[in-house]
């Protein structure tokens, strides 16, 4: 392990962190909520950790994948530790385990809240709490790789490590140039979701915040009761549609801008994604304009809503669907495990997993019926190799692993069954709301000091996708 290596790129991102620290200051000057200040000392904070970790050490430009590995896990925990910063020292998250895990689920897009009233924080720092969405939503090392060419880094272990999905889809040869477009392609959209919010109603401040939550699949809201805030149907219609796009495999919004625009027709996985949302919506719509909204269009509207919202592991909430019927809320839990696109900023296992799942299943049944024939897993007309399966059943083995792990774990904290459930679903998919005491309408203030680190570590881990954090504590990856 290169460890010098990998601090000195820490330093360098604890440095843009320290600059992104001072764009909440204009929203805290504008509306006067006085928290300014505690911006300046956090910047001024993690600038000196960050320049004295760069400057101190040295880059070996031989960079493994195990430094990519240990550069992007320890690149979430930093971010997590000194973001959390404004929160302690503002005094409006006076615990480090509460700040840390409120910065953690906005690093991680998970959107799992311990404030039990949002609207009692200054303009300054619910920008800067949805900014952490933004930021980890695309990846803070996809985005320090666009601007790290100077350094010579071979970008690519990194990537591995970062980008959602099974297989990174590289879609230029030189990895920064990858990561500039993805960049973008995220900031263009994250602009025109902006324009549509104020032409909806939303002052400036809730336009970023709420695209901030969108656009990164994370969550948090201005208000507490999130977008059900606002009765507006409009602004809800252009909240799905931008989720629905953040979902989505960013690579193929580039080929449409570049006037591809059979991109999204042609690839297998969109096509899962549109049915997995139309199947559920038609049939938790049967029941919530049966036994909820009379009125067709606002069930149509709140079922989609809250369809695409947990699929995209997003979790804004305009209903609280644990009035729904069982059924419906069964449908809504398998969903946080799936999650978006890969290559999009959804959590969860990535729809691309269940497709090659479901083709393998396919495969294996033929295979019991033609012994002697030789059938391929294909995604369209792509051959999938067997090593790829082989890492995608073992991807799932581990989530489930996971999931029973941390549902006996928070059980032994005293949470009942029924929230030990929806709270690990909820963090290890990155969906923010879960079910019993951590639902729609409620959040995780009262889960114990340790299940709070428990379910922060699962965040961690479904963000990246398991394999990277798990490996740090495999023996053998510390050896020489």
């Amino acid at each position: 392990m290169q460890i010098k290596t990998v601090i000195h790129i820490l330093g360098f991102l604890l440095l843009f962190l320290a600059a992104t620290m001072l764009l909440p200051i204009p929203f805290s000057l504008y509306y006067g909520g006085g928290d300014h200040l505690y911006f300046i000392i956090s910047a001024i904070i993690t600038f000196i950790a960050g320049f004295l970790s760069f400057k101190l050490t040295r880059l070996n430009r031989e960079m493994r994948a195990r430094e990519g590995f240990a550069i992007v896990t320890l690149g979430w925990t930093s971010f997590s530790l000194f973001g959390c910063l404004p929160f302690l020292l503002s005094g409006h998250i006076p615990s480090l385990t509460d700040a840390f895990f409120e910065t953690m689920s906005g690093f991680t897009t998970t959107g799992a809240t311990i404030l039990v009233d949002v609207e009692n924080l200054p303009h300054g720092l619910l920008f800067w709490r949805s900014f952490t969405h933004w930021v980890g939503g695309m990846g803070i090392i996809v985005l320090s790789i666009a601007i790290l060419p100077f350094l010579g880094v071979g970008g690519m272990q990194l990537f591995k490590a970062e980008v959602p999905g099974p297989v990174p889809d590289k879609l230029t040869p030189r990895i920064t140039e990858t990561a500039k477009i993805l960049w973008g392609v995220y900031i263009l959209i994250s602009a025109l979701e902006v324009i549509f919010l104020l032409f909806g109603g939303m002052n400036i401040h809730e336009a970023f915040c709420h695209t901030f939550g969108t656009m990164a699949t994370g969550g948090f809201s201005t208000k507490n009761a999130s977008i059900g805030h606002y009765d507006n149907a409009f602004i809800q219609y252009t909240i799905i549609f931008f989720m629905l796009l953040a979902g989505t495999n960013f690579s193929l919004h580039y080929r449409f801008l570049r006037k591809d625009f059979t991109s999204y027709r042609g690839n297998p996985e969109f096509s899962l994604y549109l049915l997995l949302i139309t199947g559920a919506t038609l049939l938790i719509g049967y029941d919530t304009f049966t036994n909820h909204f009379p009125n067709i269009e606002e069930a149509f509207r709140k079922t989609l809503f809250q369809v695409v919202s947990i699929l995209t592991t997003t979790g804004f909430g305009t209903s609280d669907y644990e009035q729904w019927s069982i059924s419906s809320q069964f449908i809504l839990f398998l969903f946080m495990f799936i999650g978006g696109c890969a290559g999009s900023t959804g959590g969860g296992m990535k729809i691309i997993r269940l497709f090659v799942l479901i083709q393998f299943v396919r495969t294996e049944i033929k295979k019991l019926l033609h012994p002697s024939a030789v059938i391929p897993v294909r995604v369209g007309n792509t051959v999938i190799q067997r090593e790829i399966v082989l890492n995608v059943l073992g991807f799932l083995a581990l989530m489930v692993g996971l999931f029973v792990g941390g549902v006996l774990s928070m059980s032994l904290t005293g949470l009942d069954l029924v929230s030990a459930f929806g709270s690990v679903a909820a963090t290890l998919g990155n969906i923010g709301p879960g079910l019993g005491c951590v639902g729609p309408t409620d959040n995780y203030a009262n889960i114990s000091l340790v299940g709070k680190w428990i379910l922060t570590f699962f965040m961690l881990a479904g963000r990246l996708e398991i394999y990277t954090v798990l490996i740090l504590f495999a023996p053998s990856y510390w050896k020489k």
